[in-house]
C-alpha cells in the first residue's frame, strides 16, 4: 500500500461503486422477473438497462484497479490512463443504449402490446429506490472522476428510466394508453444522448493531450515571468494523465546570475505552480540566456 499518494481520484470512491454494482445485480434480477410477470417491455428494457449499467461499472471498477497499479520504467505513469479510456467505454455504451431503446419504442408504438399496470408499477418502484441510493453514493465521486463520471451517468439515465416506466405504469393503470411506453423511452433515450456526447468529448480532451479545463497558459507564462530573474518562458505545455491528475513541462530562461542558485528558483517556479494553479506534477528545465537559439538549431 505504498503508492497512496499516486491514486487516481476514483480509487477513492471503489468501495462506493462495489456497491453499488451489488445493489445494481440485485434490483436487475428483480426486474427481469418483474418484466416477465407484468408482460411489460419497458420492465424488461430497464432491467436490460441496469445489465449495461453493471456492466459499465465493471468496466469503471477494473480501469480504478489498473490505474492504481505501480509505474514502471516501461510505463512511467502506470497505466493511469485506463480509466480514461474506461469513460470513453462507457459514453458508446450509453450511445449504443439510446439507439436500442428508440428502435424498440418506435416498433412499440406501432405495435403496442397490453401490460399488467399493477404488477408494473411495484416493480418499477423498487428499481426507482435502489437507483437513488446509487445516485447518492457516487454523487460526491462523479464531480472528481471522468471514469466515475461515466458510471454515475449510467446510474442517472436509469434512474430516469426507472421513474419513466413508474410513470408509464400509473398512465396505463389510470386510462389504459398503452402507447405511453414508448413515448416515455424515446424522452428518456433524447435526455441520455447529450450527457454520453458530453462524456466521450472530455475523454477525448485528455486522450488528445489537450490543455487541462480551467487552465490559461498565457497566465501561466506571465507567472512564471514574474519571478526576479526569469527573462523568458517556451515550450509551454500542460496535459492530464488522468482525472485530477494535470502535468506541466517548461523551459524557464534566467539570467546567468541567477544559474550558480537554480535549486532556489526551480523550488520557487514548482511552488508557484503547485499554489496558484493546483500543479504538483511539473518538470522545468533552467536554461540561461541564448541556449534556446542552441536548441532550435538542434531541433532544425
Amino acid at each position: 500500500m505504498g503508492h497512496h499518494h499516486h491514486h487516481t481520484a476514483a480509487g477513492a470512491h471503489r468501495g462506493r461503486l462495489l456497491l453499488v454494482l451489488a445493489l445494481t445485480l440485485s434490483v436487475m434480477a428483480f426486474q427481469v422477473v418483474g418484466g416477465l410477470a407484468a408482460g411489460s417491455l419497458a420492465l424488461l428494457g430497464d432491467a436490460g438497462h441496469m445489465a449495461v449499467d453493471a456492466f459499465g461499472i465493471l468496466v469503471a471498477l477494473f480501469a480504478i484497479w489498473i490505474a492504481n497499479q505501480p509505474s514502471t520504467d516501461e510505463r512511467t505513469f502506470g497505466l493511469k490512463r485506463a480509466e480514461i479510456l474506461a469513460a470513453a467505454l462507457n459514453a458508446l455504451l450509453l450511445f449504443a443504449l439510446c439507439g436500442f431503446i428508440g428502435y424498440e419504442a418506435v416498433r412499440r408504438l406501432l405495435d403496442p402490446q397490453p401490460v399488467s399496470a399493477s404488477t408494473m408499477v411495484v416493480f418499477s418502484t423498487v428499481g426507482l429506490l435502489a437507483n437513488l441510493i446509487a445516485l447518492g453514493l457516487l454523487r460526491r465521486g462523479q464531480a472528481e472522476s471522468l471514469n466515475l463520471r461515466g458510471a454515475y451517468l449510467e446510474v442517472l439515465g436509469d434512474l430516469l428510466s426507472s421513474a419513466g416506466v413508474v410513470v408509464t405504469a400509473l398512465i396505463i393503470w389510470l386510462t389504459g394508453w398503452h402507447w405511453a411506453d414508448s413515448v416515455v423511452s424515446i424522452a428518456i433515450a433524447l435526455f441520455i444522448a447529450p450527457r454520453a456526447w458530453h462524456l466521450l468529448n472530455e475523454a477525448l480532451r485528455i486522450l488528445l493531450e489537450a490543455t487541462p479545463r480551467g487552465l490559461d497558459l498565457s497566465e501561466v507564462r506571465r507567472h512564471l515571468q514574474t519571478h526576479p530573474n526569469v527573462v523568458d518562458v517556451h515550450d509551454l505545455h500542460a496535459w492530464t494523465i488522468t482525472s485530477g491528475m494535470p502535468v506541466l513541462s517548461a523551459h524557464v530562461v534566467v539570467e546567468d546570475s541567477a544559474l550558480a542558485d537554480s535549486g532556489r528558483l526551480l523550488a520557487r517556479l514548482h511552488d508557484c505552480l503547485s499554489t496558484h494553479f493546483s500543479i504538483d506534477h511539473s518538470t522545468i528545465q533552467v536554461e540561461p540566456v541564448g541556449h534556446a537559439h542552441h536548441e532550435n538549431a538542434c531541433r532544425a
